[in-house]
């Protein structure tokens, strides 16, 4: 019984100890790469290129796989292979971080000019309904509301 009670705690002991290898390393696949990086000769995204030079970025990418390299690593490896225009995205310093700003910070002024401006048109809008201002902005004439009263009865309206 002590033997049994020994070989449960030692197998308790190991199975808490080990952790399977993907917990440790995150798996990547050649997908998952391809759509972050470029052909650095035909200046296409990867996922895309058919040139050899694509051909030898992906078996590169695949020996880094096998080699099991997380994703960050594989991208390092790549910019030290290529150099920085391997990169589908420029890196997020310097002038480069404009890219990243600039459509959120034009996002949130294009609706702050709309919530500033929409009251205004509101305002306007039914101060004309309410003035008797027709679309048009003048009413009719007597005269040629007579006449095309006439052309109307005309044409059977």
């Amino acid at each position: 019984m002590r033997r049994l009670a020994a070989f449960l705690a030692v197998l308790a002991a190991l199975a808490a100890s080990a952790t399977p290898a993907s917990a440790v390393t995150p798996k990547t696949s050649l997908t998952t790469v391809e759509d972050q990086v470029m052909c650095t000769s035909c200046h296409e995204p990867l996922a895309l290129a058919q040139s050899p030079q694509a051909l030898s970025e992906r078996a590169y990418i695949r020996m880094l796989i096998a080699r099991g390299d997380t994703e960050q690593q594989i991208l390092k490896e790549l910019v030290a292979q290529y150099g920085q225009d391997v990169l589908a995205l420029p890196p997020r310093r310097g002038f480069n971080l404009v890219i990243y700003i600039l459509p959120p910070f034009a996002l949130l002024a294009a609706v702050l000019g709309l919530a500033w401006s929409l009251p205004k048109w509101r305002r306007r809008a039914r101060e004309a309904d309410s003035s008797g201002i027709s679309s048009g902005g003048r009413a009719l004439d007597p005269a040629d509301a007579r006449r095309l009263d006439e052309d109307l009865a005309q044409f059977g309206h």
